[in-house]
């Protein structure tokens, strides 16, 4: 999206906040607005585990994602679940105040990192629920490090 204007327009007669974006076309960028807007992140996500068995995971329970070849794989303290889906498409969906992305590969649950350490040399090693462990990659940790003082 290019440019967005933002505008309030006081209306006495309504007793709720109504809110209309207007647009060439509802492309992804508007979808992922309304959704942000209107707090409708995904609560489950359908996934397989690696017999080929549907779920839908609760994405509180995730704790890693990470590319798997050319699946997305979903790690939680219960094992591993998968879907054919791009991190990127995942980040609409995500709601990305819980969920960061810290390299290419992999998005983490910020709600799961138990301990973090920025090394001096500039790397960031994360310590996650089920004692995993991970690590950023340097392009993405100025954002990181930003995300996780504010968890505080």
């Amino acid at each position: 999206m290019k440019k967005i204007n933002i505008r309030f327009r006081p209306d006495p007669s309504l007793d709720h906040v109504d809110v209309l974006i207007s647009a060439a076309e509802q492309n992804d960028e508007v979808t992922a607005l309304m959704d942000m807007l209107s707090g409708r992140f995904a609560e489950t996500l359908p996934v397989f585990d690696k017999n080929g068995m549907f779920r839908q995971l609760p994405t509180a329970d995730i704790i890693l994602i990470s590319m798997n070849g050319r699946q997305v794989e979903f790690i939680t303290e219960d094992g591993a679940w998968y879907m054919r889906r791009t991190l990127q498409s995942l980040e609409d969906v995500l709601d990305m105040h819980r969920f960061f992305r810290i390299s290419r590969f992999e998005i983490v649950n910020l709600d799961k990192v138990t301990r973090y350490d920025f090394t001096v040399s500039g790397t960031l090693r994360m310590e996650l629920a089920g004692g995993m462990e991970t690590w950023a990659s340097r392009r993405f940790i100025p954002i990181i490090r930003k995300a996780l003082l504010e968890k505080r």
